[in-house]
């Protein structure tokens, strides 16, 4: 009968269920064909563990590592502000200076003073020690002494630095501020190509220049 298959509920619950080998099959033999099955199946679910653990162990490893890198390009690439770099015209500055009249010179030069200074101004031919910040008119800065921390001495009128440079500075006192808005004609012939976080400045593309005249060697000797 179709009924004697199927058995009542928990009706071996608490029971070690018994087992009759077939005939012809003694106990002995069928436990050890038994414990080789089990010694055969044991190798194979060793043998795929260690096969699968180190493909798992492998890609848990990228996965970690990728989403390490992840996590530090979005931290820098948007998460993190820009560096402020060191300028010679503050914010204040900037506000100042849009009340400030223009000076246009005759080869194109233009400036404002964001401070006179009181001191002598360099004759042609003398050194000069000066503070500057080159910029692209968008504001981006390409070349700063601040940033490298020491001031920029040279030889002024001598062709030494871009042509709007020299101009602007003979005409500057010693501790004044200027800005100057320097043609394309008086600035970089050939170009400056960009760098990591610097833009690149076009052949004969105007520029921007803040400079501060700090003092000038020669002239302050001949003075005491």
């Amino acid at each position: 009968m179709a009924s004697s298959m199927l058995l009542p509920l928990c009706s071996t619950c608490g029971k070690t269920p018994s087992f009759t080998p077939p005939r012809g099959i003694s106990v002995d033999k069928l436990r050890r064909l038994v414990l080789n099955v089990k010694s055969s199946e044991k190798t194979e679910y060793t043998a795929m563990f260690n096969t699968n653990s180190r493909r798992d162990f492998l890609g848990l490893a990228l996965g970690v590592s990728g989403l390490f890198i992840h996590s530090l390009d979005a931290a820098y690439g948007a998460g993190l502000p820009p560096e402020e770099k060191p300028k010679l015209c503050d914010d204040t500055c900037e506000k100042e200076l849009e009340n400030v009249p223009m000076v246009t010179t005759e080869s194109g030069l233009q400036y404002k003073d964001i401070k006179v200074g009181q001191g002598p101004s360099p004759p042609v031919g003398f050194q000069v020690a000066a503070n500057y910040v080159a910029m692209v008119p968008s504001g981006q800065i390409f070349d700063s002494s601040l940033e490298k921390g020491q001031l920029y001495i040279f030889r002024v009128g001598s062709g030494q630095v871009i042509k709007g440079l020299d101009e602007g500075i003979l005409s500057m006192k010693v501790g004044g501020k200027r800005r100057l808005y320097i043609p394309g004609s008086l600035a970089f012939p050939k170009g400056l190509t960009s760098a990591p976080g610097r833009p690149r400045v076009a052949p004969s593309s105007p520029v921007v220049f803040d400079v501060s005249l700090e003092y000038i060697p020669g002239l302050e000797l001949e003075d005491e």
